[in-house]
């Protein structure tokens, strides 16, 4: 992998707002059920936050309700300093500028990988077709897959897949990336190869929230760990803090049982 910068220069840029999310008092039920309860949470521009927690716990509800896949019963989100539209042509910018990378690949099975790739930058962004596919091949070598351009999903592994996925939402020059559980459905052989390039993308600044079940990348690449139960944010701290000297007794158990495997 190349050791190219996947982002533009954020010196190019005017001056921005420090807060990029921010959810305020959000609230979600899935019929009795109440996923997410009361939910504060602000992710600054270039900052890293790594969600974990139980299953159920409300984890990719929270994650999904940040583009908008999942509609929220009350509180607000904004993205840079936006409130998320309700539908429409504004969602489709807003969804444009938030990219996300999911525990299933999502491509398109009957394009190619390059098309993949380009067909959010021409539809969405009216870039230009060369222009697009120039970039594209660009971010798939720096995600490692280059070769793979011509290649349909289906030939594939899910490694590569994954990593094609996350070179399809840099392609839209995101303001905010978020991973659902990106490596749950992988081989354990696959699964550092997609952490490496997430590594490289939190080391360069692009603004994350990762739900994930992998502990050493929490570790090593958040800036905050946020750890969830029951539709609540228990805890949250910097990694060191969480792993090595949890505040709850919530916490405690979890890393009890996860960190004994």
């Amino acid at each position: 992998m190349s050791d190219a910068p996947l982002t533009k220069d954020p010196a190019d840029a005017a001056p921005l707002a420090e807060d990029l999310v921010v959810l305020d008092s959000v609230n979600k039920h899935f019929g009795a059920l109440h996923v997410l309860q009361d939910i504060n949470l602000t992710i600054k521009r270039g900052e890293v936050v790594v969600v974990i927690g139980p299953s159920g716990s409300g984890k990719s509800t929270l994650c999904r309700a940040i583009n908008r896949l999942e509609t929220i019963d009350d509180g607000t989100i904004t993205i840079d300093e936006k409130p998320l539209p309700a539908e429409g042509r504004e969602l489709a910018r807003l969804r444009a500028d938030v990219g996300m990378v999911f525990q299933a690949f999502n491509l398109f099975a009957h394009k190619t990988v390059l098309q993949n790739v380009t067909l959010g930058p021409v539809k969405v962004r009216g870039v230009a077709k060369d222009e697009a596919e120039a970039k594209a091949r660009q971010l798939l070598d720096r995600v490692g897959v280059g070769n793979q351009a011509d290649k349909y999903p289906a030939q594939l592994s899910g490694g590569q897949q994954q990593r094609v996925a996350i070179a399809r939402a840099l392609a839209m020059e995101p303001k905010v990336m978020l991973f659902d559980e990106p490596t749950s459905a992988l081989d354990p052989e696959m699964i550092n190869e997609v952490l490496e390039v997430m590594q490289q993308l939190a080391q360069e600044g692009m603004t994350m929230v990762v739900v994930t079940h992998e502990m050493g990348f929490a570790r090593s690449a958040a800036n905050r760990v946020v750890f969830m139960a029951d539709g609540r944010i228990v805890e949250e701290a910097e990694p060191h803090q969480f792993f090595d000297n949890p505040r709850s007794d919530r916490a405690k158990d979890f890393l009890s049982k996860i960190l004994q495997h």
